[in-house]
C-alpha cells in the first residue's frame, strides 16, 4: 500500500500534515478496532523511511488492552506475525539511527529474526489522549515514550500522527482497514 491509495493530495512538510491531521475528525477507541494496513508519510521526519525498509505491514487492534502495533508479512505473504517494538526501536536513539534508511532495505534482516522478535503478547493499548487540543483514540506503547494518535480520514482510514518523545515533530502515517490477513499464533 502507498499513502497515495489513501490521501489524493499528499502533504510533504511536517507543516502541512499537521494542517491535514487538525482538519480530520477525532476517533473513539473503539472505531480502532480491526486490522489496518499502514504506509509511511514522508514529511523529511528523521525516521522517515524506517517502517517502509523493514517491512512493516500495520497494526491490529483487538480491543483496548489487545494491540499489536507492529505487524509484518510472513515469507510467502500468507499471514501476519507481530514484532516486539522494544527490540525494532531499541535504545530508542531511533531518530538518530534512522538517519538515510530511506535507500536501505531492512524486510529480509527483520524477516529473518523472527523467531527472537515475534512477540503474542500485546504490546500496546488503545485510549483517548488529548494532542493538539483535542481529544482522539491513541495507541500508547507499553514499553516504549510512544504514543500514535489518530484522526479519521474516512470511514476505513485514519491519520497516524507518531508523538515521540524528545522529538519535536510527528513521524506520519496513514492507516486503512484490511482484515484480508490472519495474525498468526493467535
Amino acid at each position: 500500500m502507498h499513502v497515495r491509495d489513501i490521501l489524493t493530495t499528499t502533504p510533504t512538510t511536517t507543516a502541512d500534515a499537521l494542517d491535514l491531521f487538525d482538519s480530520c475528525a477525532a476517533v473513539e477507541p473503539d472505531f480502532m478496532i480491526g486490522t489496518w494496513r499502514g504506509a509511511e508519510l514522508p514529511t523529511d521526519h528523521p525516521l522517515d523511511g524506517f517502517l517502509a525498509a523493514s517491512g512493516w505491514w500495520g497494526k491490529q487492534f483487538l480491543d483496548a488492552e489487545t494491540v499489536h502495533p507492529l505487524l509484518f508479512p510472513t515469507r510467502d505473504g500468507s499471514a501476519l506475525w507481530a514484532m516486539n517494538p522494544t527490540l525494532a526501536f531499541s535504545g530508542l536513539g531511533v531518530a538518530e539511527k534512522a538517519h538515510g534508511v530511506k535507500s536501505m532495505s531492512f524486510a529480509t534482516p527483520i524477516a529473518a529474526t523472527r523467531l527472537l522478535s515475534q512477540t503474542r503478547r500485546s504490546r500496546a493499548r488503545l485510549r483517548t489522549t488529548r494532542y493538539r487540543g483535542t481529544d482522539t483514540a491513541t495507541m500508547v506503547y507499553d514499553q516504549l515514550p510512544i504514543n500514535d494518535v489518530f484522526h479519521r480520514i474516512s470511514d476505513d482510514a485514519v491519520l497516524g500522527a507518531m508523538d515521540l518523545k524528545g522529538s519535536p515533530n510527528p513521524y506520519f502515517f496513514v492507516l486503512r482497514r484490511d482484515d484480508s490477513l490472519r495474525l498468526i499464533g493467535h
